[in-house]
This record gives structure tokens, sequence and C-alpha cells, in this order.
């Protein structure tokens, strides 16, 4: 072959390695869209974007660890509408740090009222299940308010009705470390559901909330399902029997909430896969093994994460500095790094409900149990919860 045959032919290799990533992307947005029409609620995400700038007389970052409302925004609202969601659960309220847990609660609940009222075209808040069908249909977000602690109760279970009131819906009983209610995940004791914590459960019954015992210890989470009356829902966990971690539910524990008539989400978390960075396909064996013990009625997601594109350059970046805050705070989980990113790569960003879609059909499992994962069973426990 002559000189110039060699230049075309290395030519047109190059031609050929640069067009395949058009030529797939373009193949991948012809495929049609296996989320289309199904109802996707994340049990326990986030809604937030880079920029965020602390509104006056908050406690400044370095000492606090909570959700910061203020970060939202029409990128962050438009990525979420992006990725399919019909509703996504948020944290709201005080998990840890120096402010007063009631007062900066009752602020925080206000200014998210605030930021959906702003957002009214876009965004809509959820207190029925039948409004998170409402969102769907309406093509907006439906944001759900869910406590991942319970400080704010102080010692008073009636002030579960001034939140319900206020549009909480989803109320954690512990973060990590131990609470008036019992202990979390990462409290040695293990303590079950204290008197007060009985108190609470009962009162969270009888406003209908829903009862979330992610981060809880194992004692706790049997003493409530037990204690309860209605469903209560994991929101966002992984399953111990494939992952030793504290922050996994046992089998009895995952049985327990099926057995209610709850829910199982399962999070997109390191915890999936101490050690290693976790993918697609792990989070997926965790959603097959809560399917073997729960039953498909009974299993869904929770990722503890965003839809927004990920810097992951600038994510590990942060994580260092949020890892080494929490653990300042003493309420880290084991396993939490600095090295091991809080999300699962290959299923970030706006396409991460379609990309868990086509890889759970590819493993065989039918349309119709992929809507309930993917949200469906979200819906008919809060059904059965809140009404509506």
């Amino acid at each position: 072959m002559t000189e110039a045959k060699h230049g075309i032919a290395r030519r047109g290799v190059l031609a050929a390695g640069l067009a395949a990533p058009a030529m797939a992307a373009a193949a991948r947005a012809a495929e049609p869209d296996p989320i289309k029409g199904m109802t996707v609620v994340n049990a326990l995400g986030g809604l937030n974007s880079d920029s965020y700038v602390p509104p006056a007389g908050d406690p400044p970052m370095s000492t606090i660890v909570d959700t910061r409302p203020g970060m939202v925004d029409d990128r962050s609202i438009g990525d979420h509408r992006k990725a399919g969601l019909s509703a996504v659960v948020v944290t709201v309220g005080h998990v840890s740090g120096p402010a007063d847990p009631f007062e900066h609660t009752v602020r925080e609940v206000g200014r998210w009222q605030e930021i959906l009222r702003a957002n009214s075209a876009t965004t809509l808040p959820i207190r029925t299940a039948a409004d998170i069908l409402r969102a769907r249909d309406e093509r907006r977000l439906g944001v759900i308010l869910c406590f991942q602690n319970s400080l704010m109760l102080g010692d008073r279970a009636d002030r579960v009705d001034i939140f319900h009131d206020l549009g909480v819906r989803q109320f954690q009983l512990t973060y990590n470390l131990a609470t008036p209610l019992g202990d979390g995940s990462m409290a040695p004791q293990n303590r079950g559901l204290t008197r007060f914590g009985r108190e609470v459960v009962a009162r969270l019954n009888a406003k209908r909330g829903m009862i979330d015992l992610s981060h809880s210890g194992e004692r706790i989470c049997l003493d409530a399902i037990a204690a309860s009356k209605a469903p209560i829902v994991i929101s966002h966990t992984g399953c111990r029997a494939l992952a030793e971690s504290p922050r996994n539910k046992t089998d009895a524990e995952l049985r327990g909430v099926a057995e209610k008539g709850g829910f199982v989400g399962i999070y997109f978390m390191p915890f999936l896969t101490p050690g290693r960075q976790p993918t697609g396909e792990d989070v997926v064996a965790h959603i097959e093994h809560a399917l073997k013990v729960c039953g498909e009625d009974h299993v869904g997601i929770g990722t503890d994460g965003g839809a927004s594109e990920v810097d992951f350059e600038a994510t590990r970046k942060e994580q260092a500095a949020y890892v080494e805050l929490r653990r300042s705070q003493g309420i880290a989980a084991t396993g939490e790094s600095a090295d091991i990113l809080f999300l699962v790569p290959d299923l970030s960003g706006p396409n991460q409900y379609r990309r868990l879609a086509r890889l759970l059909a590819k493993r065989g499992h039918p349309s119709r149990r992929i809507e309930k994962i993917l949200g469906g069973n979200y819906v008919r426990a809060a059904r059965e919860i809140w009404g509506g």
C-alpha cells in the first residue's frame, strides 16, 4: 500500500473512531424511553445545584450539616424533571450541628414553602398520594418534605402535628446517633423504641405521617414495625445480607416492613459495596435481594442523591471536606470515605432512572415490575398511609 493509501486508511480509522461516540449517542436517542408514562419517585433524594449563598444569620457551612434549600434553582428543577421524576423526597430541617433544632427546622420548612410557591409552574408540593399522580400528569415535579432526624420534636410528641400541618409528610425517627426516641445505626447500645418513641409513633399514626426507619438501629426498627398501626418505610438503604454495614438492613427488618405493607428503597451509595465504588449492577443486585425477601410490591429506590449532571472532580474535592465535617460532628457512618463517592457513577445525572430501567429489563424483569420499583410501590404505600 502506498503512503497516500496508508494516509487515507489512517484518516478513515480516525474518522470512524471520532464518529463512534456520536453514533452511539444517536442510537441511544433513537431508543424508546423505558420510563415513558411511568410514575417515578425517588423516596429520598436531593434537589440541589451548585449555586448557593447562605441566607444572613444562618450558621456557617463548616458548623452544620443539613440540606440547603437555597441551592434549588431553575437548572436543578429542570434536571430532575428531565430525569422523568414524578416526585422526589427532600430532606428539610435539622440533622446535626449547633442550631436550635426546632427553630432551625421551622425556618427551613418555611423557606422550602417559599421556594415551591416561587416555582409553582414547575413544582408541586405533595401532601397526598393523589398529588404525586397529579404532578406526573401535569409534568411538574412533586416535592415531598422529609425529616432525617427527630431532634426538632424536643420532648413534645405534639410537635408532629405542627410539622404535619406545615406539609412535612415523611418522618425519620433517627439519624445515625442515639435520640430520645431510640438509637440510630451507629449507636453502640442499639436501644429499641423508647417510651417517648412510642408516643411519637402513635402521634404519627394519628396524623397519617409516613414513618421512616432509614439510619435506624435494628432494634428500634423492629420495635417501630411492631408498634405502628400503619405501614412504615425504609426510604434509603441496602441489604446487609449482601454487604455488611450498619447502614444496611437485615432480612428481618426488610421482611418486617413488607409484612406491615410498607416500602423499602435501595440507595445509590457506597454502603452497597464497602471498600469500592458501587456500579449499577450492584444496585440491581441489592434490588433483587430485596425483591426476594420482600416481594415485588414492597421494593423501590431512594437514591440519597440528586439527578443533575455530576462534575466528578469537583465532587471528589467537596466530599473530602464533607466527610471530614461529618466525622468531626460524630455523625459519619462506618465506611464513609473521601475516596469512594457517595453515588453510583453509571447511575448518575438525568438519565439514571432510564439506565436503571434498562439494567433491570436486561436481567429479565418485566415492565410492570420495573414500574413498581421505580415509583409505583412508593405511591401504593403513600396511599395507604396518607390517603388520597
